[in-house]
């Protein structure tokens, strides 16, 4: 089974909502595995919201792209904002220092079977079996 889709949302929250409902909707004809399902929504609203939010300050100019590719039961997520992006440490996220920042990218960590970020790109690989 081979999927592709890529995209571009602007920096809006309620439009991003209805971006990433279009593409679970598509998704949903793909995967059956609702647990499966629930992980992917939890890393795309992660992503793309801390993508507005976080790389391009909310601005409506800037724009958070998407593409996800999936080829033999794995399922490739890549976000892109239009910010200067950061170095994140996953070794360096204490949750004892009740920051306001960072979780969200260790809570799609945790439900990747691959995770990488690499300034304003990050990448979620996720098996689906």
């Amino acid at each position: 089974m081979a999927y592709v889709y890529k995209g571009t949302v602007c920096s809006d929250l309620k439009t991003i909502k209805k971006f990433i409902d279009k593409i679970l909707k598509n998704l949903e004809t793909q995967i059956n595995d609702k647990d499966i399902m629930f992980d992917i929504r939890l890393i795309l609203n992660e992503l793309i919201v801390n993508g507005a939010l976080h790389g391009n300050q909310c601005m409506l100019s800037k724009c958070v792209s998407l593409t996800l590719e999936m080829v033999d039961n794995k399922l490739k997520i890549e976000v892109e904002d239009e910010g200067k992006g950061i170095n994140f440490d996953i070794c360096s996220y204490d949750p004892n220092d009740l920051k306001t920042w960072g979780r969200g990218l260790v809570l799609v960590n945790g439900l990747s079977d691959e995770f990488h970020v690499e300034k304003n790109r990050v990448i979620s690989i996720k098996n689906i079996q």
